[in-house]
């Protein structure tokens, strides 16, 4: 069996394939004096609208539909979904939770229907989405609630959106954390549609450590190839295109920034949570894990980016903005090791905050 620690790197290089889009739309990388709690497409903090709100390709209308619809009635079971490379257990260590203790601490915060399904960890949504449905089916049958709400961290975030389109009647919110749902640029660098020569760190980390332990962990049954292409730039377009958003469902998205951006006018939100708002001058340092991956998706335009999504892409519905965080502090990993040095940024305040603002809504 392989040894806790080469795991743990294993999952670190995992995570690299889930990163932000190719989209060419340049956004102001203005630093903090942009970013105020009365932004041009913001709302204010009691939720009201601010302002227009701008969309995006991928789904960004700021209005983030109606949710629910006529037969809403929470507080629904809330379901988080995990991303690429997820788990709900770690090398079978119970305490080793992709959500790092956020399931306990909501739990003690009076939140005890919190599920947390394990899927396919290495496939693409189509097929993660169909398994997720199962385990929201079961969820339901062992609460007697007619709908769930789905917190999805990274491709997790695709894969609620794939249950929301096809069984809508199962689903009364989507809220998506750092989810690429503009694509990878590095997902195009390992599929050779786009050359990168500073990404081939990253490729060779894939090819030798993933490719030869996939299947020694889960079976023949799973697909890198087809989650690689689904976040490249053709295949996040075919799954925008198939996967459109249901009526009557609320979707809202969030997502971190690093590298001591402080995230500027593409972090302006449309609607302002407490929480997010009071970290909005507390600056993440980059984790060496992510300098490769993050000075790609960088770019010439120094797009804010949480080392693996860019914030433009990560926008989905009603936008509520950016924390301090990389694409691992977002879920309190590795093993809940500290956000950086001054950094305040705390991952199970803010799924506890997320959660509170949901039931607020009466979700």
């Amino acid at each position: 069996m392989r040894s806790t620690s080469s795991s743990l790197y294993l999952l670190s290089v995992g995570c690299l394939l889930v990163s932000a889009a190719c989209a060419d739309v340049e956004e102001p990388s203005d630093d903090d004096d942009s970013y105020v709690t009365t932004g041009v497409n913001g709302s204010t903090s009691s939720g009201e609208t601010g302002g227009t709100a701008s969309t995006g390709a991928w789904g960004h209308n700021g209005s983030g539909g109606e949710g629910g619809g006529s037969s809403s009635h929470g507080p629904y079971p809330i379901v988080l979904a995990h991303g690429f490379f997820g788990f709900e257990e770690f090398a079978g260590v119970e305490f080793a939770t992709y959500f790092y203790q956020v399931k306990q601490y909501l739990a003690d915060n009076g939140e005890t229907q919190i599920f947390t399904p394990a899927v396919d960890p290495f496939n693409d949504s189509a097929t993660r989405g169909a398994q997720l449905e199962a385990h929201i089916e079961s969820i339901l049958a062992e609460t007697g609630a007619d709908k769930v709400v789905v917190i999805g961290h990274s491709q997790g975030g695709l894969d609620a959106r794939v249950v929301a389109h096809d069984r809508p009647e199962l689903i009364a919110a989507v809220l998506t954390v750092a989810t690429p749902h503009g694509g990878s640029p590095v997902s195009d660098i390992a599929l050779g549609i786009t050359e990168n020569d500073a990404a081939s760190d990253i490729i060779d980390n894939l090819v030798n450590l993933i490719g030869s332990a996939i299947y020694d962990e889960v079976g023949d049954e799973t697909s890198v190839t087809d989650a690689l292409y689904q976040f490249s730039t053709p295949g996040i377009a075919e799954f925008n295109a198939t996967y459109p958003d249901a009526p009557g469902i609320f979707y809202a998205s969030m997502t971190g920034r690093t590298d001591y951006h402080l995230g500027g006018q593409a972090c302006v939100p449309d609607f302002h949570l407490a929480y997010i708002d009071s970290l909005k001058t507390v600056e993440d340092p980059t984790e060496a894990l992510f300098v490769i991956s993050e000075a790609i998706i960088d770019g010439s335009d120094d797009s804010p980016n949480d080392g693996l999504v860019r914030v433009e892409d990560a926008k989905h519905g009603e936008f509520w903005g950016c924390v301090p965080a990389d694409h691992t502090d977002e879920i309190g990993q590795i093993f809940g090791d500290n956000p950086g040095f001054g950094n305040s940024f705390d991952h199970k305040q803010l799924f506890l905050e997320l959660v509170r603002e949901l039931r607020r809504r009466g979700f």
